[in-house]
């Protein structure tokens, strides 16, 4: 079961993400089938920019609640960015790779972990 720290993680990632417009933002627990890890983050972009500003916007605030990303893939590309964080793996993906690679397929047997973001204010 994912801890409470990761659970903390994770809402300041997906927080992160949705300051900058990321879609569709799935959070599931996988520290069953994978010990060394309690969450994956999905989240979708809408352009390669936009998939960089999502990325860049979670390591950004990970890392100043005190979490160093151990590994960061795709950034060059900005199609599918991984953004491992120990506890929490955030997957940032154009909306292409997302359907493609259709992880939540994959892990669909992971209980999904509720993401509380911030209310966003009505329009003046």
């Amino acid at each position: 079961m994912a801890t409470q720290s990761s659970i903390d993680m994770l809402q300041i990632a997906a927080a992160a993400a949705d300051g900058k417009g990321a879609e569709d933002q799935v959070a599931l627990d996988v520290s069953e089938p994978l010990p060394l890890v309690d969450i994956f983050l999905m989240a979708t972009g809408r352009s390669e920019r936009n998939v960089a500003a999502i990325a860049d916007a979670i390591e950004e605030k990970l890392l100043e609640a005190g979490h160093k990303c151990l590994r960061r893939e795709g950034r060059t590309e900005a199609r599918w960015i991984l953004l491992d964080f120990g506890d929490l793996v955030a997957h940032v993906f154009h909306q292409e790779e997302r359907s493609f690679y259709a992880l939540e397929r994959l892990w669909k047997d992971c209980p999904v972990v509720p993401i509380d973001l911030p209310a966003t204010r009505p329009a003046d």
